[in-house]
């Protein structure tokens, strides 16, 4: 599995259509983990909003997967999900289906991703993966750190 790219992997949108990852070949994907509920929302929000405006036109993807698994606090369907984050933040990115990262229920994309650096478990809302055009996995950060942080890996990679 570590040898395959996220492109071959079809994940649902919020409205529950198929979505195939092979669609952004070419793209830089920040793919995050999200939640409505958590300390972190405002700023993570605040700055993928910000990377997104700066370089969608430049080849950057942003896939916003909401997760209840850590402290229940994306606990809303998925259309109260893409109504907070639209109307709170404007966010213009994709807000998929909502998904578990950890444990035997894991979105296989989820899996891909958490072998592709290391297997370790997602720790909290907010775990950022860097992938790149050809949809390898080639950065993994931590749910505090800030995306603003990252701007150089995702420049590097543009």
């Amino acid at each position: 599995m570590a040898s395959q790219s996220v492109h071959y992997f079809i994940v649902k949108d919020g409205r529950g259509n198929d979505v195939k990852l092979g669609d952004y070949k070419g793209k830089v994907l920040l793919i995050v983990n999200v939640a409505s509920q958590c300390g972190l929302t405002n700023s993570n929000y605040t700055e993928l909003n910000q990377l997104y405006d700066k370089y969608k036109q430049k080849g950057l993807e942003i896939l916003a997967f909401p997760c209840n698994q850590f402290g229940a606090q994306e606990p809303g369907s998925n259309e109260e999900i893409a109504n907070f984050v639209c109307t709170r933040f404007k966010a213009e990115f994709p807000i998929f289906d909502k998904v578990d990262v950890n444990g035997e229920n894991a979105a296989p994309l989820y899996k891909f991703l958490k072998s592709s650096k290391g297997g370790d478990n997602i720790r909290w809302n907010f775990s950022k993966f860097l992938v790149d055009r050809e949809g390898h996995v080639v950065h993994s950060y931590e749910p505090t750190t800030s995306p603003l942080s990252i701007e150089k890996d995702i420049k590097n990679l543009l």
